[in-house]
């Protein structure tokens, strides 16, 4: 693979100055990021995680394809350089500029531009039959590499973060450039979803200038097909996920994807870091889409905001028994089946239930038949309302998300801000931030929601059950609200994390 070394422009990085610690220099890369282009919940983290970094004292940037709604976006633009790709044809550019989305104005933006490649509408993360998907994004890894060894000659990154498959490429060009003395830059890669892999045909191999060596079973080879998500598992320097219990399930037979084997080999460099909620979107303290703000050390607009969602669902305006939500997509692996197993047993308790979401047209019949058949206790509001969601966990009681597998999960963490205890499965994040309601968590003070362990709708009952019994102690139910709504995930604390764990690669 030929190197910025090969043409003399290794860069060097500037020397802080005197007296002053230099800021650690950390590249995301990426498919997508919020506000500006999202489609999976790895645009939030690109939305979220670099500024976060920033803020904390990081030098933070983050490489995209130059996607034309990205495009339009970037502001202050400037030429950095040309980028041959492996296959011939027309150079790609890349160019730096800022986005002015608040949350993203700190962060300088590379893009990648090329029309060809790039220049198309669509989604840019799903599973489209394009010919050339396997392009647009090895030139992105190819792109990073080329940062990496210093075709910036205003900065130079000390560590390459990718995201997902789309970034799988990074580190397995930047191991070779690496061992070919063009770059000294550490690699770190997020599994996002591990089911979404980026297969390729073998024969794509041959276009994306890799060694002949990388095509093997240690490197990009998996079952005959050149996988992007495997050639980062393999070649990075260090592997995260979004929670810690992700990080442990991905290394077993159910959730490994086929790369359990691969993901236990590399155990100790394996680690979860849980992704974090904007708390300046996410905060009823000083939410305006809420009938009345509250607090940890202001409760009682809680009440009103649970007569507000009443009133405005058409369901009876009481305080007799708990009022369960669902915000999420209405579809099997989120457990919405269970959740319509046991809404029989929520309207005998007397129970009251509030659906937001849409997904497979069976579960959205079942919901639809449960409201007309009761009316008081039961709403659905098909589709995504924003402003209704934020009025939904402040007015509920108790969030449901009882999914077969969650990696990190936003849903859950939202909910314990707003004081709504969530109903969780035990999986991936969703068990690493929820202390079930037993005795023993009670007791010891710990406890702030409700956890079941089989995906089936009989734990799905006893966890319900459970949540009943809990909610007629009103002062026990009130100190687990309470302690709910002090749990902190926001993102400084994730990118304190981050930058933890970048300095124990960096210094490896």
């Amino acid at each position: 693979m030929k190197t910025l070394a090969d043409e003399g422009r290794v860069v060097e990085p500037a020397a802080a100055p005197p007296g002053q610690a230099a800021a650690l220099r950390v590249l995301h890369v990426g498919a997508e990021i919020a506000p500006l282009l999202a489609t999976e919940g790895l645009a939030e983290v690109l939305g979220r995680l670099p500024g976060a970094l920033v803020r904390a004292g990081a030098d933070a940037r983050v490489l995209l394809p130059g996607f034309p709604a990205l495009r339009a976006a970037l502001t202050e633009v400037r030429d950095i350089g040309g980028l041959q790709p492996p296959w011939g044809g027309a150079p790609a550019m890349l160019l730096c500029g800022r986005f002015d989305a608040l949350a993203l104005r700190a962060v300088p933006i590379y893009l990648l531009q090329q029309e060809a490649l790039y220049g198309r509408p669509g989604n840019p993360c799903g599973d489209a039959p394009d010919a050339d998907q396997h392009r647009r994004f090895a030139l992105l890894g190819l792109a990073a590499t080329r940062l990496a060894e210093g075709l910036d000659p205003d900065w130079l990154p000390q560590l390459v973060h990718g995201h997902d498959w789309h970034a799988g490429l990074a580190p397995a060009y930047m191991a070779f450039s690496r061992a070919a003395g063009a770059s000294r830059a550490a690699s770190v890669f997020t599994v996002h979803d591990l089911a979404c892999q980026g297969l390729f045909p073998a024969a794509v191999f041959g276009e994306l200038g890799l060694p002949a060596a990388a095509y093997t079973l240690q490197g990009v080879e998996f079952h005959g097909q050149v996988s992007f998500m495997k050639a980062a598992l393999h070649y990075a320097d260090h592997i995260t996920t979004v929670s810690p219990g992700y990080a442990r399930e991905i290394q077993g037979r159910e959730l490994g994807c086929g790369f359990e084997g691969l993901l236990s080999q590399r155990a100790e460099v394996l680690s979860g870091i849980l992704n974090g909620i904007d708390e300046t979107v996410w905060d009823p303290a000083i939410d305006t889409a809420l009938g009345r703000a509250f607090s940890v050390a202001r409760q009682a607009g809680k009440a009103t905001c649970r007569a507000v969602l009443q009133r405005e669902c058409g369901l009876d305006v009481h305080n007799n028994a708990p009022l369960f939500a669902v915000v999420s997509r209405l579809t099997e692996p989120q457990g919405l089946h269970l959740v319509a197993e046991v809404l029989p047993t929520l309207v005998e308790r007397g129970a009251q239930l509030v659906v937001l979401g849409s997904g497979d047209a069976a579960l959205e019949d079942a919901f639809a038949r449960a409201a007309k058949a009761h009316p008081r206790q039961v709403a659905l509001r098909q589709g995504y309302d924003e402003a209704l969601a934020h009025r939904i966990f402040a007015g509920s009681d108790v969030t449901l998300v009882p999914s077969r597998f969650e990696p990190c999960g936003l849903t859950q963490l939202v909910a314990l801000k707003y004081g709504s205890l969530p109903l969780v499965r035990r999986t991936g994040g969703l068990g690493d931030t929820v202390v079930d309601c037993t005795i023993e968590d009670l007791a010891d003070e710990r406890a702030t929601g409700f956890v079941f362990e089989r995906f089936d709708a009989a734990d799905l009952t006893r966890a319900v059950r459970r949540a009943h019994a809990l909610w007629v102690q009103s002062r026990v139910w009130r100190a687990v609200r309470i302690r709910a709504m002090t749990q902190r995930f926001g993102w400084d604390t994730t990118a304190a994390s981050y930058l933890a764990l970048y300095r124990q690669v960096l210094n490896a």
